[in-house]
């Protein structure tokens, strides 16, 4: 049935581009530009007539040959074109060509396609899956063809400050404080391994006192170093992570995102879902999982899915903003810094959309601290280190206020 089908559709298509190479002028029948010309021709003669008979003026008439005479030069221009294209041998070479496209697209398919291939059971899939699951690159061959993220070239006031922080940490390994930023500052310049590194540290000096937060950073560190790759290191903090909080919705993200990379999509469609449903629109990972689970669902056997409807992103209120033409400069300052405040605090407590985290960087960079938006923009980098679409919304706010 497929043969026929392909069969089918290609004569439709030879037919309809052929139909027109292959028409010939019926003997006799006489080129629209032929007619046009005796037409015109006979027109000047009425008017040579008009004006022996005194009918028309003879300035009259000059107008009237003139705008004829126009005409009879394009019609002779169009019958040469017609007669030009009568004599070329462009049917014949064109039908030539189309059928050696068609033989040539024949070959084509039976050399690189597959035209015996048979389906692949559901079950060999999902074998497959396993297996590349099971097989897929380690966190050492992963780091060695990951590309380096790029980042603003810092100054060298703030390489020599790292270098100082990576001297100190060397002396005082069992410093949790040195090793946490350490983590956040290697990550800041691109050194993900040293990162990853630097946090590992800490969480084995944690211990048991580890959290949710830090194995779950790690797991982020651990995949971005490997060029989003979520590896088994990296799916080894991401459990511990879903072990000590496994209503984590960041961690949830991330677990059905390792479902996704190894060809799972079955697996990883309930667990996106179930976040849409829960309403974590103000999360990080919430707008690309928005745009990718309509594919997703597809690709897991639920074509007629329907994600449910996001909030929209807080606004500052109007009355406040309308109160504020009324106040003095020094109240209007004390009321932005308020509602910045309360901003960074609702990111910290409940997290937020890159874009609100990018406008809290702003809003810092225009009241002069320039240091704690550098902070803000280095924790929003680690929050959104495995999703390569929030990060770079965050990395533009930095750039556009002179961050590094």
């Amino acid at each position: 049935m497929f043969w026929i089908i392909c069969a089918a559709m290609t004569a439709i298509v030879a037919i309809a581009i052929a139909a027109p190479l292959v028409r010939r002028r019926q003997a006799g029948e006489e080129p629209a530009a032929a007619y046009d010309l005796r037409i015109y021709r006979d027109q000047l003669r009425e008017i040579e007539r008009d004006l022996d008979r005194g009918l028309v003026e003879p300035a009259e008439a000059v107008r009237l040959r003139n705008e004829v005479g126009r005409k009879v030069l394009a019609a002779d221009r169009a019958l040469a074109r017609e007669g030009a294209a009568g004599r070329a041998p462009g049917g014949p070479v064109a039908m030539l060509v189309l059928v050696l496209l068609l033989v040539g697209a024949v070959l084509l398919y039976q050399r690189i396609g597959a035209p015996k291939m048979p389906d692949e059971p559901l079950a060999q899939r999902i074998a497959d899956a396993n297996a590349f699951y099971a097989n897929r690159p380690s966190q050492a061959e992963a780091e060695k063809v990951a590309p380096k993220p790029e980042r603003p070239t810092p100054d060298a006031e703030y390489l020599a400050l790292i270098d100082q922080l990576r001297a100190t940490v060397a002396k005082n390994p069992d410093d949790q404080r040195g090793q946490e930023l350490l983590a956040m500052h290697e990550e800041r310049l691109g050194n993900l391994v040293a990162a990853k590194q630097a946090q590992a540290r800490l969480i084995a000096l944690k211990g048991d006192g580890a959290a949710a937060d830090d194995h779950l950073r790690l797991a982020a560190l651990t995949a971005e170093a490997a060029g989003g790759l979520i590896t088994r290191d990296a799916e080894t903090e991401l459990n511990a992570a879903l072990k000590l909080e496994p209503q984590n919705a960041q961690a949830r993200y991330m677990a059905g995102l390792v479902q996704i990379q190894n060809g799972r999509p079955d697996r990883a469609f309930p667990i996106w879902a179930a976040l849409l449903e829960e309403g974590h629109d103000a999360e990080p990972w919430a707008a690309p999982l928005r745009l990718a689970i309509g594919d997703l669902a597809w690709f897991a056997g639920r074509p007629n899915y329907v994600a449910p409807e996001g909030s929209p992103m807080p606004r500052p209120d109007d009355a406040a903003m309308a109160a504020a033409e009324n106040m003095s400069p020094d109240e209007r300052q004390k009321m932005i810094e308020g509602m910045v405040k309360g901003l960074e605090a609702r990111l910290a407590t409940q997290g937020g959309t890159p874009e609100e985290w990018a406008r809290l960087i702003s809003a810092l960079v225009v009241l002069g601290q320039n240091d704690h938006a550098q902070d803000i923009l280095g924790e929003a980098r680690t929050r959104f280190a495995a999703i390569p679409e929030a990060l770079d919304v965050v990395e533009a706010a930095g750039r556009k206020s002179g961050l590094k």
